[in-house]
């Protein structure tokens, strides 16, 4: 059973930056894809972008694309959320996922076996 651990929210101003990161412990098996996902208050969980493990190959949410950027440190068995031009409504828990089947990358909460807590993360002036 893979354990994800999730840390780097915060409070953050109109665009601002933050960086998330998230590791993955206790399975020796690789991910095939690392997904990060947000769910703000009174909203379905949505998502915001994954990279493939092997090939690094990210895809992004377009509501995201161009601001945030999703990378990894194998060595570490960790993926990071570097996301930039923060807005309000970016506001929500965002979550790490990690799909362990060989198939092709999904962009549904489905899609994905393991997750972590979620680390809380505000945009507010």
């Amino acid at each position: 059973q893979v354990q994800l651990v999730e840390s780097g929210g915060g409070l953050v101003q109109p665009g601002g930056s933050l960086r998330l990161s998230c590791t993955a412990s206790g399975q020796t098996t690789s991910p095939y894809t690392m997904g990060w996902f947000r769910q703000a208050p009174g909203k379905e969980r949505e998502f915001v972008g994954f990279i493939r493990w092997n090939s690094g190959r990210p895809m992004y949410a377009n509501s995201v694309k161009g601001r945030f950027t999703i990378s990894k440190d194998n060595a570490k068995n960790t993926v990071y959320l570097q996301m930039n031009g923060l807005v309000p409504e970016d506001t929500a828990v965002y979550y790490c996922a990690a799909d362990h089947t060989p198939k092709d990358a999904g962009t549904r909460a489905v899609d994905f076996d393991s997750w972590g807590q979620g680390t809380q993360v505000t945009v507010s002036s």
